[in-house]
């Protein structure tokens, strides 16, 4: 039945996600049917797609509801994790009591985990029991293509809400945490290492202490594709178990010399040593799934009534979806069945390696086989490849199972003899220190990879398509060695899609409340705006592109922090031909003084057919108001067709610029977000816009876009789209027919429309 209760799981999870009308019922109905009719295992199969989906179902329940964004809530919770960073602390918590401080609201009884922060705050441990005032809303990430999707993480990791903790009521510490014997550990280990990087790695690969790697380590293991081996995963809890199973089988030797192969207690022994590792890991979702798929391999290993290499493969995918059926969204999880089941493929029916030179021929074999299928997983999950980790993965996947995992773990077991554990932990620094200085050496020589989005589905095909030459039993040499290298010509010779003279593409990003329109024509690329900068210092810019794009000119609206706030992070990992800017806006960290101009009613310039011409200012003088210094830009497409961006500009200037915007826009970009101070009544008769853009953030505080800008653009005929609910709008102008629009985030009913097939509808329930 292992086959049978994965997929009873997985599609369980599915339905449940899919929230399909009816399910409830039908599957009542079904196991009725099933017992009625004497088929019991039909019945196993039905009920555990039940519970995953009913798990899903109350996963998407725990969330918080639309109508208490933004609002006060009084909440009683747990610390499950915190991580400090400065003044400013980033807490999970685990809600046991949720109210509303305002009297007419919905209830919020269901919400589960929430991620916060907290500035300034006293001090934390894991296990405070709080009562805070946590202003909230619905979890969501910025949508735009090819980049991290953090409303998709926020799902899978089970978080319901996040926002920050207020200081209106004041916080009350209700019970003190007590560590754990994981927290105890760590703080064994603050106490007893003076070393950073030895205490950072120490606690991430024997104690699954992951959060306390900095952003640096992440960098480093993300650009040599080694960051498998610094997070507890199989290759550690496999290690922990084979070690205990080695140790065990050695004992039964000496005790039973003749009967020490029979012994089934060195087996579980091993599948003990991986459950306590596992839990002094944390079991967290990676931990938790290393640890079935190793007490899975015992079992199958062992030969004892024990399930054959497939079916020990489908029973620990069922466990796992079962226990944990979120974990059907995380990447991880695929990766690791994914490598698991191509080893199975590779080494089934082969014969077990003899001699130390057998065992390494075949950790080269299992390593050449499982990079580019490795590579293609992380290309399409995160969108990057690694082109060094084949040959790092090959010296450093032995030097941490066999040198640097051991050590570690001798430190911990040496423990109560202080001497012993300081001689091994110095050893694990002398190798992490070396191992960081040679990661980063090849980082430099081979960088990592970020191919642009065009390129990642072709690219991971081809290096599919190469593992199967290789992985598939009765493929000879010669097509196995044609075909890479026809593939990798492929891949080599990938053009980006063509875009015809005179025609333009506009993206407004989706970067919160803020604005960042970026346009494209055949051979060029321009900036509107920058994006915002946050409080915390985060700017979204710098989560849109992979470092060293070029750019043939930059401009700067205005100078509000909403607009050129992401000025320092382009400065810093892009390349900018010439900048644009009012006067007394002008960037000081972007370019050269040849490199910035000021943008002045007139000037203009074309760009493979297409025509760019700012409208405003005109002869701006430095006293107006800031808002009213915004560049006001219209870009005509060889068809005509226009699309017309005003950034801040208020009805003040509106009303001096109607004599020069060209009747019927195509697409507007909505002025401050569509603020009712800009957008006026004559403003929108005059430029008639076919679409209409707000760039702004969901939940704003402003209330943008405005009710009554919304009413008069749809009075117009105007088609509405907003990042904050569509995430990024891409339109194509310069077609032969009309212009082409594409959302990063469907609402619901997809294409399913009113008002001529361009306006939606969203409803909270």
């Amino acid at each position: 039945m292992a086959a049978g209760l994965a997929l009873a799981a997985v599609s369980g999870s599915l339905a449940g996600w899919l929230a399909l009308p009816g399910l409830p019922e039908l599957l009542a109905l079904a196991v009725l049917l099933a017992l009625s009719a004497g088929r019991h295992r039909l019945v196993v199969l039905l009920l555990v797609m039940a519970l995953t989906a009913l798990a899903i179902g109350e996963a998407r329940q725990a969330q918080l509801p639309e109508g208490l964004s933004r609002q006060d809530l009084r909440v009683k919770a747990t610390v499950t994790r915190w991580q400090r960073d400065g003044s400013l602390a980033r807490l999970r918590l685990a809600v046991a009591d949720c109210r509303p401080l305002a009297a007419v609201r919905p209830a919020c009884r269901d919400l589960g985990r929430v991620r916060v922060s907290w500035y300034d705050p006293p001090p934390l441990a894991t296990g405070d029991v709080w009562s805070l005032t946590l202003r909230l809303r619905p979890p969501a990430g910025f949508a735009n293509p090819h980049t991290f999707d953090y409303g998709a993480w926020l799902w899978r990791e089970g978080i319901g809400a996040t926002g920050y903790v207020r200081d209106a009521p004041p916080p009350r510490r209700l019970a003190d945490g007590k560590p754990g014997l994981r927290d105890a550990a760590l703080a064994h280990l603050d106490r007893r290492i003076d070393d950073p990087l030895t205490r950072r790695w120490l606690g991430a690969l024997t104690l699954g202490a992951s959060e306390r790697l900095t952003e640096a380590d992440w960098a480093l293991l993300n650009a040599t594709g080694t960051t498998h081996v610094m997070v507890i995963s199989g290759l550690h809890v496999g290690l922990v178990a084979t070690l205990m199973l080695w140790l065990a089988r050695g004992a039964a030797r000496l005790v039973t010399p003749g009967r020490w192969r029979l012994a089934v207690w060195p087996w579980w022994a091993a599948a003990m040593a991986a459950v306590g590792y596992g839990g002094l890991a944390g079991l967290e979702p990676p931990t938790l799934r290393a640890m079935i798929m190793t007490l899975i391999g015992l079992w199958v290993a062992s030969g004892r009534h024990a399930p054959g290499p497939w079916q020990g493969w489908w029973l620990a995918l069922a466990l796992v979806v079962a226990i944990d059926p979120l974990s059907l969204w995380r990447p991880g999880l695929w990766l690791s069945f994914t490598a698991v089941a191509l080893l199975i493929l590779a080494w089934q029916g082969r014969r077990r390696p003899a001699g130390w030179r057998g065992w390494c021929l075949a950790l080269l074999r299992t390593q050449l086989l499982l990079s580019p299928l490795m590579a293609a997983a992380v290309l399409l999950a995160f969108g990057r490849l690694a082109p060094a980790a084949p040959l790092v993965n090959l010296l450093i996947v032995p030097l941490v199972g066999s040198l640097l995992v051991p050590l570690g773990l001798a430190g911990w077991a040496a423990a109560p003899v202080p001497p012993l554990a300081s001689l091994c932990w110095q050893g694990f620094a002398w190798l992490a220190h070396g191992l960081q200085a040679a990661l980063a050496a090849m980082a430099d020589t081979v960088p990592l990879w970020e191919p642009p989005g065009w390129a990642i589905w072709p690219t991971a095909l081809a290096l599919i398509l190469v593992t199967l030459l290789w992985a598939l039993p009765g493929v000879t040499a010669a097509p196995r060695w044609l075909g890479s290298l026809t593939l990798a010509v492929l891949v080599v010779t990938l053009t980006p899609p063509d875009m015809a003279k005179g025609q333009l593409r506009l993206r407004v990003q989706d970067v919160g409340q803020g604005q960042l329109v970026e346009l494209r024509t055949a051979h060029h690329r321009l900036l509107y705006d920058t994006g915002p900068r946050f409080r915390s210092g985060f700017m979204p810019l710098s989560t849109l592109w992979p470092a060293g794009q070029q750019f043939d000119a930059v401009i700067v609206s205005h100078g509000d922090r909403d607009h050129a706030g992401g000025v320092p992070a382009l400065v810093a990992q892009h390349e900018v031909a010439r900048w644009y800017s009012p006067l007394a806006d002008r960037p000081s960290a972007a370019g050269g003084e040849a490199d910035r101009q000021p943008c002045r009613a007139g000037r203009g310039w074309r760009w493979d057919g297409v025509r760019f011409r700012f409208l405003w200012p005109r002869g701006t003088p430095p006293d107006r108001p800031r808002n009213d210094r915004s560049c006001v830009l219209l870009v005509t497409a060889a068809n005509g067709e226009r699309a017309l961006i005003s950034g801040d500009a208020t009805t003040a200037v509106e009303a001096r610029l109607l004599d020069a915007v060209p009747e019927g826009v195509t697409v507007l970009v909505a002025g401050h977000h569509g603020s009712a101070t800009s957008s006026s009544s004559a403003w929108v008769a005059a430029t008639r816009p076919r679409q209409v853009v707000f760039s702004a953030g969901r939940d704003n505080p402003h209330g943008h876009p405005r009710p009554a800008v919304v009413r008069r653009y749809r009075r117009a005929g105007s088609c509405l789209w907003n990042t904050a609910l569509d995430g990024a709008v891409t339109l194509w102008l310069g077609g032969a027919h009309a212009p082409a629009l594409a959302v990063r985030r469907a609402l619901p009913g997809g294409v399913e429309s009113v008002e001529g097939g361009c306006h939606t509808v969203e409803s909270p329930h």
